[in-house]
């Protein structure tokens, strides 16, 4: 499992209802039911990963995050999960909105685009870079918003979102450390834990 995901389980509360945007083969949901007993409700538009998360036993919602999630109701579910998908929406400000509006709490994890390694690469090779944190060439990847921990912090204080707590992951143990005194430069991978 990614690390984000092992990560953020500990902010979520045993027996607790638990909405995960965007939620691939339902890995996450599967271990969060085993290990926490919670209920949880998967989003995708991914056929292929809606039938994985299908027959590891989780209820999924073949849904496109885009479109709206007007039909769930207000503070139906304790967490809204939204796991390295903020990036791929075309309307991430509205869909973080709507998370905030469904669930008591939010988390939302996502590939840091500012990390060092993305601007060195870009500086000196004057190339979007290709690796194992960003696998996908300019032309095929499925992000549109290349966000940044920077960015993502001044929308919430625009949006009155509060961080609860926050966590940055790096590639390595120095780089953990790193990523923890400087978010922006350092961390791969950005976790928030978010609510009104």
């Amino acid at each position: 499992m990614r690390v984000d995901l092992t990560q953020i389980q500990r902010w979520i509360p045993k027996q607790s209802k638990v909405l995960d945007l965007g939620c691939g083969d339902g890995e996450f949901l599967a271990q969060l039911r085993d290990s926490h007993s919670t209920q949880g409700l998967g989003l995708e538009i991914d056929p292929d990963n809606i039938t994985r998360a299908l027959s590891r036993g989780i209820d999924v919602v073949e849904q496109n995050m885009d479109a709206g999630l007007g039909n769930f109701p207000d503070h139906s579910f304790d967490v809204v999960v939204m796991a390295h998908a903020l990036q791929v929406l075309h309307y991430p400000d509205k869909v973080l909105d709507e998370m905030l509006r469904i669930g008591r709490r939010g988390i939302v994890t996502f590939p840091n685009f500012a990390h060092w390694r993305c601007r060195l690469h870009l500086g000196t090779r004057g190339r979007m870079p290709v690796s194992k944190f960003l696998p996908h060439n300019w032309y095929d990847t499925p992000n549109i918003h290349f966000c940044t921990v920077r960015d993502f912090e001044a929308l919430c204080a625009q949006k009155g979102i509060i961080i609860q707590q926050r966590e940055m992951v790096g590639d390595g143990v120095i780089s953990n450390v790193l990523a923890g005194i400087r978010p922006n430069l350092f961390a791969t991978t950005a976790i928030y834990h978010i609510s009104r």
